[in-house]
């Protein structure tokens, strides 16, 4: 099936986001029968913490047809809930009744075996990072398009109606001109020896902000410092683009509190939203006014005004968003071309 190309840049929301929504609501009852040869059919491969997420998922969407990872023991007690066969890795790829497969392994075996699964003529979606390095990743990205086949990035806050709704806001002009971008996602752990709090957790930011921007960065600084165990710990990242918009991204695995916040300056107002906190009070918009007065300036800030969101479970919108894009050949809100240009920020922050 051949994939139909976008624009070159990471949209907003629109109605293709929209209809994402309707379709979650609306196409996966509770009832539908497992393994329903009627849509794709989709293999995990790796069944850690984000794999199991997805074989649930998955599975309550009626998608799942086969599990695997290299502990056979542990993918059949997830397989067998909802009837999908637990199988080796190696057995993903020969396998002809497999569409497409979620790969949700160590960083380091994802573009190798997004690759065997392309040549293989399936539908592939890594879990962030695509690779842990941008070359490896542009070749996976070439490597799909030249066969024609949907490769999507696990961007999953990209999904979330948090972000769904500021994105709107943003788009219909309620802050104004974007100046200024910044996120803060701290927290205790978890510790990775070969894996720093940078790559693990600066992704899902990154991915967000290059959304806002439509695009990457002219300039990226980066500042890290271990703490604990001899690999970066903390990180802040700071980026210019085009137009004048900046943006910064913390991030920490040894703080002694959490914090989720994901804040937009603009000329007219600005928005936080608190992932930590309750839906009702997720997404908060300011609105502000800064104006002149001789040597002095006057200035107001409101009280916040929270939008009105639905709840939503980012994982089934961003699954059920590859399964449209697979049936469509529609490009992904969050495609190969944005996880190699957030993998580009990433070895410029660390360098």
């Amino acid at each position: 099936m051949p994939v139909k190309r976008g624009c070159g840049e990471w949209r907003l929301v629109s109605s293709r986001q929209k209809r994402l929504n309707a379709r979650t609501q609306t196409s996966f009852p509770p009832d539908r029968i497992m393994n329903d040869t009627k849509g794709p059919r989709l293999a995990v491969i790796g069944c850690g913490y984000w794999g199991a997420n997805h074989v649930r998922t998955l599975g309550e969407m009626g998608a799942l047809h086969a599990v695997a990872d290299v502990n056979l023991e542990r993918a059949e007690t997830l397989a067998q809930p909802f009837g999908a066969k637990a199988v080796a890795p190696d057995a993903v790829f020969a396998d002809a009744d497999v569409d497409a497969v979620v790969l949700a392994l160590p960083a380091h075996l994802h573009a190798e075996f997004a690759l065997r699964a392309i040549a293989d003529g399936k539908h592939v979606f890594v879990e962030k990072p695509l690779s842990l390095s941008s070359t490896d990743g542009a070749n996976v990205v070439e490597e799909a398009a030249t066969v024609g086949r949907i490769l999507m990035t696990g961007h999953i806050l990209r999904y979330h109606n948090a972000f769904v709704t500021l994105a709107e806001r943003i788009a219909a002009g309620e802050l104004g001109d974007i100046r200024y971008v910044q996120s803060h996602r701290l927290g205790f752990g978890k510790f990775h020896a070969r894996f720093d709090a940078l790559w693990d957790l600066a992704p899902h930011d990154l991915s967000l902000i290059l959304t806002l921007a439509r695009g990457e960065p002219e300039r990226v600084r980066g500042e890290r410092r271990g703490v604990s165990i001899g690999t970066t710990d903390l990180a802040h990242v700071h980026l210019d683009f085009a137009g004048g918009l900046g943006a910064h991204v913390h991030v920490s695995r040894h703080s002694p509190y959490r914090e989720r916040r994901f804040t937009v300056i603009g000329s007219k107002g600005m928005a936080v939203w608190d992932d930590l906190a309750d839906w009702p009070r997720k997404l908060a918009l300011f609105r502000h006014t800064i104006d002149p007065n001789g040597t002095n300036w006057d200035f107001s800030l409101s009280e916040p005004e929270y939008a009105d969101l639905t709840p939503n479970m980012a994982l089934t919108d961003e699954l059920a968003h590859f399964i449209a894009c697979i049936e469509s050949g529609e490009t992904p809100l969050t495609d190969g071309r944005q996880g190699v240009a957030v993998l580009r920020v990433l070895e410029q922050a660390g360098a």
